[in-house]
């Protein structure tokens, strides 16, 4: 993926940019006294100034390494932060399905428990009908058949003792059903109750670990910093600069590799053929609406499982924004992903969400941005940072593209 060449395209950048600057802000090597006689300097003299150039040179490459490998490390711990933020989210997504199955599942334990209350009810009536004639309906109709006077009252018996017979084993069988019924409802309402508690509980430990990885990446942010400026006054002290000429030529560099790695994503995405013959309908008016109340929320600050107002997490800015646009999405990246009808970059179009990936899987989707047209989106980046409008490609090629 583009973004992994990113630390690759910053040391080649600071190689060829580097020369220049090395060149005019280096002092001239000192001149070692030579013998009065000669005003020339020696092999030895010359051997050592060489040595001195090299070592300078040594010490920038070194210094310019770790400048891009605490960089990396940077986007890492944001990347690392986001995917706890979104793993919260997918549990807490997961929690409201189970609470919402365990409460329909408790909604048909109690009906199927009425109902086998009812046929319950009309089997004892059954049995206290019996108890009463001291045999059954069926024998009783039998009793009357035999002591029929004609071929007419005959029939008639006949008949109601057939009648007799079908209404008591619908009875029983009623009984038997509703019961059984009942008794898979019970045993259907625990197991939903146990899953929504199992649910809860992974909710409680993704929280724990998601706060455990935000905090770690302060920490982690704030010590890169400290290194960045003192790596910064390392290598202005090799190259005599000054450390404000070093910061803008550092940012420079990154910003000529963060270009050349924007290029070579879009390139990858656009070698992906669309799917002519996929249906994917699009509301222009929805989209509209979408991006209108994303655009209001730029500026904003990312808060780990914000949904509004004051702050909002990648998949809270796009539930929220298409929550205008009249679709309704789960505060969860990849349950987005999954609610939406896949679509490739060549079919983009306002409104589309865009998904990364670190895995290539759409179930470890763990970011996800609101597309605005011309390879820009709008995006709630890493915890520490503000909703932004922002290149389609400053995360390297997406992995997943979809239309709500």
């Amino acid at each position: 993926m583009a973004r992994r060449m990113l630390p690759a395209l910053l040391l080649a950048a600071a190689g060829l940019l580097g020369l220049l600057p090395a060149a005019a802000a280096a002092p001239a090597p000192t001149r070692l006294a030579a013998p009065a006689d000669d005003p020339y300097p020696s092999t030895e003299d010359i051997a050592k100034a060489q040595a001195d150039a090299d070592a300078r040179a040594g010490d920038v490459a070194a210094i310019e390494a770790r400048l891009t490998a605490a960089q990396t490390e940077l986007e890492e711990a944001g990347r690392a932060a986001e995917q706890a933020v979104e793993a919260y989210n997918g549990a807490q997504a997961r929690l409201v399905r189970a609470r919402a199955e365990s409460a329909a599942a408790a909604e048909r334990s109690a009906a199927a428990e009425t109902a086998r209350a009812a046929a319950a009810e009309r089997a004892a009536g059954l049995l206290a009908e019996i108890y009463r004639q001291g045999a059954s309906p069926q024998l009783s109709a039998l009793n009357a058949l035999l002591g029929a006077r004609g071929p007419g009252d005959l029939s008639d018996q006949a008949a109601a003792v057939g009648v007799a017979g079908a209404q008591t084993r619908q009875i029983l069988d009623d009984a038997t059903a509703t019961a059984a019924a009942a008794a898979r409802a019970r045993t259907a309402a625990q197991a939903a109750e146990d899953n929504a508690r199992r649910a809860a509980d992974a909710v409680r430990l993704a929280k724990e670990q998601a706060e455990a990885r935000l905090t770690a990446q302060q920490a982690q942010v704030a010590d890169i910093g400290r290194r960045r400026e003192q790596l910064l006054a390392d290598l202005a002290a090799a190259r005599n600069t000054t450390v404000d000429l070093e910061r803008q030529r550092r940012e420079a560099l990154e910003a000529i590799a963060a270009r050349q790695a924007e290029e070579a994503a879009k390139a990858a995405a656009a070698a992906n053929r669309p799917d002519p013959a996929a249906n994917r309908p699009w509301s222009a008016d929805g989209a509209a609406a979408a991006i209108a109340h994303a655009r209001a929320l730029i500026g904003l600050p990312y808060i780990w499982g914000g949904e509004g107002p004051d702050g909002y997490d990648c998949s809270g800015l796009t539930m929220t924004a298409w929550q205008r646009g009249g679709k309704r999405l789960t505060h969860f990246a990849a349950d987005q992903y999954a609610q939406s009808t896949p679509v490739s970059y060549r079919q983009l179009r306002p409104g589309d969400l865009v998904f990364w990936t670190k895995t290539g899987r759409a179930a470890d989707i763990y970011h996800v941005a609101l597309y605005i047209g011309d390879d820009q989106m709008i995006e709630a980046p890493r915890p520490g940072a503000a909703i932004k409008q922002a290149s389609l490609w400053i995360m390297g090629t997406p992995d997943f593209y979809a239309r709500p």
